[in-house]
């Protein structure tokens, strides 16, 4: 395909003699001789390869021209070069920041005009090709990384029904744990992507429950002290499975720290307040709410109430003041009960 050359200059001259070499040489070549004239062409949807553009010109000037030009999104693309007969830096500097390419010095040479054309179109298209290249390739990378985000998912989310299963009294309870957490996350300002993550991170918080026998697990009556023991056992185990996977540190911190208390009295640490992962924080009251509003051997589940006063005995002392009223405020919104086991 031949190249298309715009041309504007008020001289018809050099109009002339422009149009001239450019035919000649093979090249296609349309001649306006105003920046107004130029605008009126380019709004017909005409998109031509290269725009040479005089700057002296009455009315409106080579600059004013060419920045009309890049206001418009359909033709701030087109490369241009500036046509002059003025030998200061100043207007070349003008030119430059407007966004010109080149500048080519009249009277045209023949062979510099063709040679500099021919450059910047070649180099446009080199350009051009690299971009589409570049956005491709980010397209696919960003495509392989959701792939793998939803295969990271899927994982997370087998390995969760994995360890609900063990226990047939509770079963569901990562998943409500990981909701209310994402929730109580978004209700105190944590980002969509914070939330997600601290929703996957729910999901295994209890993953070392896999290490503990389903004896204890499943045991029809309350634990003995030596039982109740072996089960706290849990979060290490925990974070002794997940710290393996350094794409995502904080599953094995949710896992590690959830049974950690605000006063410094939980396990296995016994680590306080701000020491505690922000993460462990919030898992903490979604575990402890889920809890109660779930089946155990021994019980049914609680009574809303009863739930929400130990929620709020808990401010402060158990939980984190700013995570536990956040779930306080939906307990009070949830006024059929949903948030418990079905």
């Amino acid at each position: 395909m031949n190249e298309w050359i715009l041309v504007i200059d008020d001289d018809a001259n050099n109009l002339k003699a422009a149009s001239h070499i450019l035919v000649k040489s093979g090249m296609r070549a349309s001649c306006v001789r105003s920046g107004e004239d130029a605008l009126r062409f380019l709004e017909g949807g005409r998109r031509p390869d290269l725009i040479l553009l005089d700057i002296h010109m009455p009315e409106m000037d080579g600059f004013e021209t060419l920045r009309r030009i890049r206001l418009d999104e359909q033709t701030a693309a087109i490369p241009a070069v500036f046509l002059t007969a003025d030998e200061d830096s100043e207007s070349e500097t003008r030119g430059l920041e407007a966004g010109a390419m080149d500048f080519i010095k009249k009277p045209f040479v023949p062979e510099v005009l063709l040679t500099r054309v021919r450059h910047i179109i070649e180099l446009t298209r080199l350009q051009n090709d690299l971009e589409s290249q570049v956005r491709e390739k980010t397209a696919e990378v960003v495509a392989q990384q959701e792939k793998l985000r939803r295969l990271n998912v899927q994982i997370v989310m087998t390995l969760s029904g994995a360890v609900d299963a063990k226990d047939k009294y509770t079963n569901g309870h990562a998943r409500r744990v990981a909701d209310y957490s994402r929730e109580i996350a978004r209700r105190c300002g944590f980002d969509a992507e914070a939330a997600r993550k601290i929703y996957l991170i729910g999901l295994l918080h209890d993953v070392g429950k896999i290490g503990i026998p389903d004896t204890i697990i499943n045991k029809p009556t309350q634990l003995t002290d030596e039982e109740y023991e072996i089960t706290k056992q849990h979060p290490e185990l925990g974070w002794h499975i997940l710290q393996n996977i350094p794409e995502f540190p904080e599953l094995a911190i949710g896992a590690h720290w959830h049974h950690e208390r605000y006063d410094g009295k939980g396990y296995p640490d016994g680590i306080s307040g701000s020491d505690i992962p922000v993460e462990a924080r919030i898992i903490a009251v979604a575990d402890s709410y889920d809890a109660m509003t779930s089946r155990r051997s021994y019980r049914d589940v609680l009574p809303q109430k009863v739930a929400r006063d130990e929620i709020e005995k808990g401010v402060g002392t158990q939980f984190d003041p700013v995570f536990a009223k956040a779930m306080l405020d939906m307990i009070d919104e949830d006024t059929e009960y949903k948030l418990r086991q079905k």
